[in-house]
């Protein structure tokens, strides 16, 4: 899978975490005669959303090439 389309699925994931938070922010749990409905933990999606955006900022900067160095020196020892 190429770095564009990981950003694109990230993307989408994220997208769907807003949602899923304005949902839990708006209406935690309801109830309908004897059924019960809970959503989601708030801080759950909280804890994801912050992944997500890191992960998106990460893989828009490697998309770019203004990521962070990936490459170190090595420096071989003959023991």
């Amino acid at each position: 899978m190429s770095i564009s389309e990981r950003l694109e699925k990230t993307k989408e994931r994220l997208s769907s975490y807003y949602e899923a938070e304005i949902s839990v922010l708006t209406n935690q749990s309801y109830k309908i005669g004897s059924r019960e409905l809970t959503r989601a933990d708030l801080d759950v999606i909280k804890t994801t959303i912050e992944k997500l955006e890191n992960a998106v900022e990460e893989l828009e900067s490697m998309a770019t090439g203004k990521g962070k160095r990936k490459s170190y020196r090595i420096t071989p020892r003959d023991l």
